[in-house]
Parts: structure tokens; C-alpha cells; sequence
């Protein structure tokens, strides 16, 4: 009998990257004796979000794999149903799979489950962090909060989140893979780390219609409190306006009044896409230049349009640029993650700058 999987996502992203890590390890479909891999989807409550993950999870459904879609922040009571209808699953699971080792959600779920295997599939930058934070034995935090203050949810939770990290540590009986197109440098002893080249997404869609201008892609660091938003819509403008980019690809968590700002001031035409970015531009039409902040996309573009001739810029931030509130360590967790992806041309911000307005 095939090893009973369960995986918990949170994010279209997460979803995309546990679809890649399903035909990787050839779960094509379910077993016979009550199926290989079961997808939960625990729903955020970002309408945005929730479209994509609805799609994303019609695709998992095409593939052939059990969906299961939980309300699981619809009200008070919410946490209690999915958690309570998810505890004989989590128990007679042989494998968890998760997209999100910080979620709170997944850290009070993994103490329930007794699996032997644990495998987290790439969310990205956070998936960088995490690794690190594993291999260093620090507490699990997201990066653009690591520096912070502690609030008393925190400290109420941290027993729990320990235990997610102790659960999450390899040891003799208990196997832990990291499934990631992320650059990992410290890997923790035992941690198999197995690379995401985005072969399903190649295989799925494309190759894309090709046009000759350049798009841009947004990003959510106003948002999350790192950068400043008057810099951001400068920085914008200056790509825009010196590389004749004419789409604005958002970011699904920007806010709706910051993207009535950057068309109103940059006349880019915005764009909500219905899809994780990788599936938008597989399936085209993509510009030829794809032009983007530090992010996750940097890492994961250049694999899912492997072979197509569209090249992918990064602008660095600006240390002018963060706010007064933004962690310590955002400036270099940026740059870092724009000097280790592959692949792509590095635009530095303030040469860029001065090119626009000169």
C-alpha cells in the first residue's frame, strides 16, 4: 500500500509547488486503497487569494488528486471544526507535507500528526529562512518580523511553536525533505533538500506567446511594512518608463488603493492574475523582459521559462527605500536574495533612478 499523504497549503504558491512535488515523486493520481495524497486547503480569507487557491485547486482535481477545502478562518469557531475534522487523518497519516513551516495553523496541526515523514514545499523566500532557522536552532519567524518585538500571542504560542520546530527537526525514526527551487546554504543535518525545476509547469502549459515589450512584476513589501510606498511608486515609474514596460503584473496580496495610485501615476496597465505568476507566463502572452523587485519570482521564473528567451531583471531595493519600522535584517535578506538567483540580469536601484529622471 502506498504511504498515506496529506499535505496542508495555505497559498496558490504552495499549491503549485506541492503539485510539482507530486509528479517529481511520480504521485500521479490516487491509489486504489484509499489514495496516495489527499491536498487540504486551508482557505485565508483574502478574496484574492481565494480565487487563485480555488483554480489552483481545480488543477490538483484535473490531475487527479483528492481535494479538501476547509473554511478553516470562517469565524470563531472556524479552527476548532478544521482542526477537530482533521485529527483522525493527521493520526493515520504515513507522510505530512506542508507549504508554510511558520503558519501557526500548521505548527498546532503537526502536533497532533504522528507521520515518519515531514516535507515542506517551497513558499518561497520564507522557505530560505526557514531552512536557515532550522540549521541554526533559532525559533521559526518570518523574516520581515524577525527583529520585532514579541506581542503576548507570540509568547502564548511559543510552546507550540517549538514543538513544530523539535517536530521538524530530522532524527532516528523521523525523515524531514525541504522541496524547494530556492538557493538553501545551510542545510541542517539530515534535512534531504530536493530541487523544484518546475518540470510539471513545462510539461502542463507553454511554450508562451513571446511579445516584444516588458512587464512588471509587483510585490507586496509595502504591505508586509518594508518598504515605503512613496518610494515604491517612484521606483515603479523609473522602471516602467525606462524599460517600456506597459504591464503591471500584481502582487495578490497588494492593496487595492495602492494599485489605484500606481495606475493613476504610472499609466502601466494592472494586471490581477487568476494564477500563480510561473503558470501566467507559461501559458503567455509574456513580454520578453520580465522586470521585478527582490522576490520569490527572481528564482522561479527563470525555470519555468527555461528555454524560451524571455529574461528576467531584478531591481535591488534601496536601503532609502525601507521604512522606519522595518526589520533589521530586511535589507540584507533582500539583497540576498536577489545575488543568489540564477539566471537573471541585476539592476542596481540607484543607477536606475537617475537613468529615469535624467
Amino acid at each position: 500500500m502506498s504511504p498515506r499523504t496529506l499535505a496542508f497549503v495555505e497559498s496558490p504558491v504552495q499549491l503549485l509547488n506541492l503539485l510539482e512535488w507530486a509528479h517529481h515523486h511520480g504521485l500521479r493520481g490516487p491509489a486504489p486503497e484509499g489514495g496516495e495524497l489527499t491536498v487540504v486547503v486551508l482557505s485565508p480569507t483574502d478574496p484574492m487569494t481565494r480565487g487563485q487557491l480555488r483554480r489552483m485547486a481545480d488543477l490538483a482535481r484535473d490531475e487527479g488528486y483528492r481535494v479538501r477545502w476547509e473554511e478553516a478562518r470562517g469565524g470563531t469557531t472556524a479552527p476548532f471544526h478544521t482542526i477537530g475534522g482533521l485529527a483522525g487523518p493527521l493520526r493515520r497519516a504515513d507522510r505530512v507535507v506542508m507549504g508554510d513551516p511558520f503558519s501557526r495553523y500548521v505548527q498546532l496541526l503537526l502536533t497532533i500528526t504522528r507521520a515518519r515523514d515531514l516535507v515542506v514545499v517551497d513558499d518561497g523566500t520564507a522557505t530560505m529562512e526557514f531552512v536557515a532557522q532550522l540549521a541554526r536552532g533559532e525559533r521559526l519567524v518570518r523574516w520581515h518580523r524577525k527583529g520585532g518585538r514579541r506581542g503576548p500571542r507570540d509568547l502564548l504560542f511559543a510552546p507550540v511553536s517549538s514543538s513544530a520546530r523539535r517536530r521538524l527537526t530530522p532524527r532516528e525514526g523521523r525523515r524531514v525533505e525541504v522541496f524547494s527551487s530556492m538557493p538553501v546554504t545551510e542545510t541542517p543535518d539530515g534535512v534531504t533538500v530536493t530541487a523544484n525545476d518546475f518540470a510539471w509547469t513545462r510539461a502542463r502549459f507553454g511554450p508562451p506567446r513571446i511579445t516584444k515589450g516588458a512587464d512588471l512584476v509587483g510585490t507586496s513589501l509595502v504591505e508586509t511594512g518594508v518598504v515605503d510606498v512613496g518610494h515604491y511608486l517612484e521606483a515603479v515609474r523609473a522602471l516602467a518608463r525606462v524599460h517600456g514596460a506597459t504591464r503591471y503584473f500584481a502582487h495578490r496580496r497588494e492593496s487595492t488603493e495602492k494599485l489605484h495610485r500606481l495606475a493613476g501615476e504610472t499609466g502601466l496597465e494592472i494586471v490581477r492574475p487568476d494564477l500563480p505568476l510561473e503558470l501566467i507566463a507559461r501559458r503567455g502572452p509574456i513580454g520578453r523582459t520580465i522586470l521585478s523587485f527582490p522576490s520569490t519570482v527572481v528564482h522561479t521564473l527563470p525555470l519555468a521559462l527555461a528555454g524560451t528567451g524571455v529574461r528576467v531583471a531584478v531591481c535591488d531595493i534601496d536601503p532609502a527605500w525601507l521604512t522606519e519600522t522595518a526589520s533589521p535584517r530586511a535589507q540584507g535578506f533582500l539583497s540576498g536574495v536577489t545575488g543568489t538567483a540564477r539566471d537573471v540580469h541585476r539592476l542596481a536601484a540607484v543607477g536606475m533612478a537617475q537613468g529615469a529622471t535624467a
